[in-house]
């Protein structure tokens, strides 16, 4: 069975650290790329239902979009074909669902900030509320690394 890592594809300046990472483990160990975004719900009333479904849609495309490109980028550096997953809600309950619906799941890469806030999902993990739901090994990459060094580590 293939190790799978899934990698959070958030907005923020270190996650493509966790992306290179992640890559370039899933080639050197014959593993794919799990590249998981989520999307904030809208918890508008009935009325404005329709505005709802128009930005729910907008935000599905441009998150598929997204992880088109994100997903190219891992398959390069992977040589494998990623899987992409859109989930909506919290953070922590959508990394639960991919990881329950996928046993191939292994690893959880984060990568943490180099600043005095290493993120909220590192926070999460570090005070042992890891968000998997199953016993599932997580790799915190630093933020700052550069390619050779992520290269060297993988």
């Amino acid at each position: 069975m293939p190790r799978k890592f899934l990698v959070v594809a958030d907005d923020t300046p270190e996650f493509d650290s966790a992306l290179r990472f992640a890559a370039r483990r899933a080639r050197s160990t014959g593993g794919r790329v799990v590249l998981l975004r989520i999307l904030s719900s809208s918890d508008s009333n009935a009325h404005w239902s329709g505005v709802r479904d128009e930005i729910e849609r907008e935000q599905r495309a441009e998150a598929e979009a997204l992880l088109g490109k994100l997903g190219a980028r891992a398959e390069e550096i992977s040589g494998a074909t990623p899987v992409l997953i859109i989930e909506t809600g919290d953070t922590a309950a959508a990394i639960r669902k991919a990881v329950a619906e996928d046993v191939e799941i292994k690893i959880l890469v984060l990568a943490a900030s180099s600043g005095r806030n290493p993120g909220p999902l590192v926070q999460e993990v570090a005070r042992g509320e890891g968000p998997s739901g199953r016993k599932l090994p997580v790799t915190i990459v630093p933020g700052d690394l550069s390619d050779d060094e992520i290269e060297d580590l993988a």
